[in-house]
């Protein structure tokens, strides 16, 4: 079953027939086709499985988790997919990312839901830990769903990764945070984030080493 997930989830990425001098991949979520442009000189600007599995996750849950009119903030978002899928579903969305990467993921999100969506998506820049409160103040900032795809991977600050966590999350906001398994260190933040946080396993793919957990403030989960 797993791997049968797995091959359909793939299926939704296609490339360009003709190359181009800007790289980019397509994929279909959400009844759309969306035109993803990467940068091969960082992390943060290529598409990830861990995002494709969170996009196929949403798209195809969309009643149990229905984002209509959910306040969304996606924490790494890179290329920016899974804010457009979240989109696209409805959801009113900021996308996040470091400075150098905003530029990139602005594009992204513009080109593929403008006049699409409910509601228009937003990038903002997020550098993990640094003046959280000013720019995410916690009595004006509530989000519903705090969303997360591979963002654990070759980081050094792990440490702010959780102190954002923490501050985004409210006692009602749910996470949705897909991660491939790879390294000792990024494995033990899962221990690390379970002090904080209930921990619940929805989607497991041994086959590409990814887990898709949600998670709610400790002592606030809901089923």
């Amino acid at each position: 079953e797993d791997e049968q997930i797995v091959a359909e989830i793939m299926r939704r990425r296609f490339f360009p027939a003709v190359l181009t001098h800007k790289a980019w991949e397509g994929f279909r979520f959400a009844g759309h086709e969306i035109k993803i442009t990467e940068a091969t000189d960082c992390y943060g600007a290529v598409v990830w499985p861990s995002a494709l599995v969170l996009c196929y996750f949403l798209e195809t849950n969309s009643k149990q988790y229905n984002l209509v009119d959910k306040n969304v903030i996606e924490i790494g978002a890179g290329t920016g997919l899974v804010s457009i899928v979240a989109s696209l579903l409805g959801a009113c969305v900021t996308a996040t990312d470091l400075p150098e990467l905003l530029g990139n993921l602005q594009h992204n999100v513009l080109q593929n839901t403008k006049l699409k969506c409910k509601h228009q998506p937003c990038a903002k820049e997020l550098s993990w830990g640094v003046d959280l409160e000013k720019n995410f103040p916690r009595s004006s900032c509530h989000f519903d769903y705090i969303m997360a795809a591979d963002v654990v991977y070759h980081h050094p600050f792990l440490d702010e990764l959780l102190l954002t966590f923490d501050h985004l999350c409210q006692n009602d906001t749910v996470i949705l945070w897909a991660m491939k398994f790879r390294l000792d260190k990024e494995n033990q933040f899962v221990g690390r984030f379970q002090t904080l946080f209930d921990l619940e396993v929805i989607f497991d793919f041994p086959s590409l080493n990814i887990i898709l957990y949600k998670a709610m403030r400790k002592g606030r989960m809901q089923s």
